[in-house]
């Protein structure tokens, strides 16, 4: 800080009159200050009273001032005229006036001269902070940052100094943008584009954050956007065809895509980018649905991934672009979710640059009633990062304010937002009448000429001839003209590059996944080691131990153990494995504690990382407590490590309902729609144990609905072995399909829910298990899927029942019908059968499996439940308890 700051001007004075008394009697620092500053008035012929040193502080106040509320006087709307003044910001607030105007007053460094007049500094802090952007900055915490920003924009007004050629190059960006909308909406009439008219100074920002990245060592650019101004940015930012987006205006189908498809202006697309210097970037824009700003957590965990896999300079190299809408970055939570994971060390990305198209209304929505806060920016204070307001018509400014942001970026690895302050042209789509709720706005719209045409005009009057600026123009235009009558190019679909070795198809083949005796005896072994000097908690330490001797006695494998086994095994063989969840190192119910904790000193210690092949890697991270971003993330993270296994899990399955953008827009339907696959996975743990409506279902009824084509695999494993061969299985396909778990919780502990290392030896993932009664002895088929199957075994036993034959259904989705049909076949005299399940009978697998059940059996099953409800699970545990020995009576009665 500088030394001042904050100081009163009675302090100063009493400084002052020490130090001229005795200047020994003050600090070597407050003792420079007042030499350089009597040196200063010196310059100017006068002497220095001590009333001056007040009106010092009162100038280094107004200075901190305008720095800080300078943007509240940016002139930064086209649709508004500009505010002359603002009492904060007025000499009489600091008891100056006009005859401080010409005195001369330390000015800081900002001038590049130790000294100026009242005059210059507020001349420079005008034109600085008060022009065409408005920085917001002196909420950041850090000075370092502080004054890296104050020494980049106000020696050069925050203006930048453009070559002609650059200058050209502004234009020519707009005038694609331009022409490019007014070529869709004349050849396609009526067809939505939702066009960036109004806004189309977002293509030369793009266009110049992708130039200043690659000169500061980015070679990766990630995009996330909502729809609108999409195709423009495809067009004359990613690359494009401008063929392929004229194909699809005109529904051409034959453009060879997989699965059904999206609407254009959700698309995305990649290719690398000459340029000039020889430079190549890549340009990534992700896929997204209709939600907006679903798309930023997917966009930085595809970030994430590249940037892992690129190594240690991996955050410099892999850049997080996101394009937000105004109404949009304020109303949408998920923004301030993707924004709080910025600085995390499991999420962080090592900053994204936001750039925010304020078109000043939200579909028919004002201001006023979209936000409860001055800026449509103001959510982004939160994590103390800069935020550049930009009039829309001044792409000067906007160019200089993202090249700005881009360094602040590379240079202390933090978010970075430039706000767009425009217009929007048409209605929320072409077809609508926006005169119908903001006539007055559309007044002011609808003769203002575009910014191309600003712009050109202000470069004619700088002495750029006209037919250098209609040569530009008449050569995109004659572009656009041969594209559309041109076929679309062959384009490459989602399953290259490191997709290249993994099958669209989902296969029931069987892989391999079983690990030998000694292999897994080995492992135990050395997961159990602690090291030196460390002190794990003493039921840890123990845990640890047990774990390691059931491997080795042959018995008691529990949940957490075979869940281990699978990730040690894995890791070993250089599969490499992220975990992520809001208590996943430990696990929400204690039985994980895959990363241990000294007693004393609260070092870490994981275990895993010990085992993991060279190149391989374990890391477990406990999220924030978010559903929605995180799993966004872990899905993008999916998409770009196909060859790892990424798990999400739910700390309690109920909770995955927060998430539900991301399961149905992108888990569930990413594939159908982009030609993107994931291998995600999902635990989600479910249960009925008497916890309430909240902990007890992870709603499998509302997954099963989400299947078809197989799309996903919903599986509930019964076993720790199931478990280890499941996990096994989700890498080693040749395919990759989300997987979605649901994961136990008081069978984590159940004495009888523990497998031996020989099933995790020998053997496979079982889709269907068979138990109980052998045929000829059989009176009853009972079907059930998870935990219930250990409380009726227990019933069986204690009432000597030995009539039940037993049908686990392990794999909901894909239903394996032929080993179904298989397991019935001895039980054909069978003519009693049960659909047995905790889950009321609106929920859980029975809507799904009751009519693959019924054209099995010739028949339809009983059910046996919960009674239809509109709560999953009543909130008293006696009730509970009740209705489970119901539901188990009823199943043996």
């Amino acid at each position: 800080m500088d030394l001042i700051a904050g100081a009163s001007p009675e302090y100063l004075e009493y400084l002052y009159r020490r130090w001229c008394d005795d200047p020994e009697s003050i600090t070597p620092a407050w003792r420079a200050f007042f030499r350089g500053f009597e040196a200063g008035g010196a310059q100017e012929g006068e002497g220095v009273p001590a009333g001056m040193v007040a009106k010092q502080s009162a100038v280094d106040s107004l200075i901190y001032r305008y720095r800080d509320l300078g943007h509240l006087l940016a002139c930064t709307d086209p649709l508004a005229s500009c505010k002359p003044d603002h009492p904060l910001l007025a000499l009489e607030h600091y008891d100056l006036d006009a005859g401080d105007l010409d005195r001369t007053f330390h000015s800081r460094r900002y001038l590049l001269k130790p000294a100026a007049t009242l005059r210059e500094i507020l001349e420079t802090l005008r034109e600085t902070y008060c022009r065409s952007i408005g920085v917001e900055f002196m909420h950041i915490q850090d000075p370092h940052e502080r004054t890296w920003l104050i020494e980049r924009m106000e020696p050069v007004r925050n203006r930048p100094s453009l070559s002609v050629e650059e200058k050209l190059r502004i234009l020519e960006t707009l005038q694609q943008a331009a022409l490019f909308e007014g070529f869709l909406h004349r050849r396609f009439i009526g067809q939505k584009r939702f066009s960036l008219e109004g806004g189309e100074t977002l293509i030369p920002v793009l266009d110049a954050a992708v130039t200043r990245g690659a000169e500061q060592g980015v070679s990766d650019l990630i995009l996330g956007m909502a729809h609108r101004g999409r195709l423009n940015v495809l067009a004359n930012i990613v690359g494009k065809p401008p063929e392929n987006i004229f194909a699809e205006f005109t529904d051409n189908l034959p453009l060879g895509f997989v699965g059904d498809g999206d609407v254009k202006y959700h698309k995305g697309f990649s290719c690398d980018r000459e340029l000039p210097g020889g430079r190549r970037i890549h340009l990534t824009l992700a896929f997204n649905p209709s939600h907006l700003e679903a798309i930023d957590p997917v966009a930085e965990g595809k970030c994430r991934a590249r940037q892992d896999a690129a190594g240690p300079q991996g955050a410099k190299r892999v850049l997080p672009l996101l394009i937000h809408g105004d109404a949009a970055f304020a109303g949408q939570g998920v923004v301030a979710e993707t924004l709080n994971l910025s600085q995390l060390e499991g999420y962080g990305t090592g900053g994204t640059l936001h750039i925010v198209i304020n078109n000043q209304i939200g579909f028919t929505t004002l201001p006023a009633d979209a936000r409860s806060s001055l800026y449509a920016t103001d959510v982004a204070k939160m994590v103390a990062v800069p935020i550049f307001h930009v009039h829309g018509e001044d792409p000067e400014a906007a160019v200089h304010a993202v090249r700005l942001a881009v360094d602040y970026r590379q240079t202390f690895g933090k978010d970075v937002v430039v706000e767009i302050i425009c217009y929007r042209r048409h209605g929320h789509n072409e077809g609508d009448e926006p005169y119908f709720t903001q006539p007055v706005m559309y007044d002011r719209i609808k003769d203002r000429p575009p910014v191309h045409v600003l712009y050109a005009a202000q470069l004619v009057a700088e002495g750029v001839a006209q037919e250098e600026i209609d040569g530009r123009a008449a050569a995109y235009s004659k572009l656009l003209e041969e594209a559309v009558a041109a076929p679309p190019r062959p384009l490459s679909a989602g399953f290259d590059g490191k997709w290249e070795r993994y099958r669209r198809d989902y296969s029931p083949e069987p892989v391999e996944t079983a690990v030998d005796l000694a292999t897994l005896r080995s492992l135990a072994a050395r997961l159990a080691v602690i090291p030196p000097g460390f002190t794990p908690h003493p039921k840890v330490a123990a845990l640890l131990d047990r774990r390691r001797e059931a491997v080795e006695k042959g018995e008691g494998i529990d949940w957490g153990n075979g869940e281990t086994l699978a990730y040690a095994t894995l890791l070993a063989e250089g599969v490499s494995i992220r975990l992520s969840g809001e208590d996943s190192r430990r696990g929400t119910f204690g039985h994980r504690h895959s990363t241990l904790y000294d007693m004393t000193t609260e070092a870490h210690h994981v275990p895993l990382a010990a085992v993991a092949a060279q190149g391989a890697a374990f890391n477990a991270w406990d999220s924030m407590l978010s559903e929605f971003a995180v799993l966004g993330f872990e899905y993008g993270y999916s998409v770009e490590a196909p060859e790892g296994l990424v798990i999400w899990e739910a700390q309690f399955g109920d909770f995955a309902n927060g998430a539900q953008v991301i399961i149905d827009q992108f888990v569930a339907g990413g594939e159908s729609k982009w030609d993107r696959a994931s291998g995600l996975v999902l635990f989600l743990p479910h249960g009925f144990e008497g916890q309430g409506a909240e902990h007890s279902s992870a709603r499998i009824e509302r997954y099963l609905q989400l299947c078809a084509d197989h799309n996903m695999q919903v599986v509930f494993p019964s076993t720790p072995a199931q478990l280890f061969h499941l996990l096994r299985r989700q890498v080693k396909q040749p395919f990759r399909k989300p997987l979605v778990v649901f994961t136990p919780k008081s069978l984590l502990r159940h004495p009888r829910c523990v497998s031996r290392p020989e099933e995790l030896a020998t053997g496979r993932f079982r889709e269907v298990i068979v138990s109980g009664a052998a045929p000829e002895r059989a009176g009853r088929l009972i079907f059930c899927t998870g935990k219930i199957y250990y409380e009726l075994l227990e019933r069986m036993e204690g009432d000597g029942r030995d009539d039940l034959a037993v049908i686990r259904v392990e794999q909901l989705y894909p239903l394996r019908d032929d080993l179904l049909r298989e397991a019935l076949a001895p039980f054909r005299g069978v003519a009693d059968a049960v659909w047995l399940q905790e889950e009321p009978r609106n929920m859980g697998g029975w809507s799904f499996i009751r009519p693959h059940l019924a054209e099995l059996l010739g028949a339809e099953p009983r059910y046996v439940g919960r009674p239809e409800n509109d709560v999953p699970a009543v909130g008293s545990h006696r009730l509970h308890q009740e209705e489970q020995e119901r539901i188990i009576g009823d199943a043996l009665s």
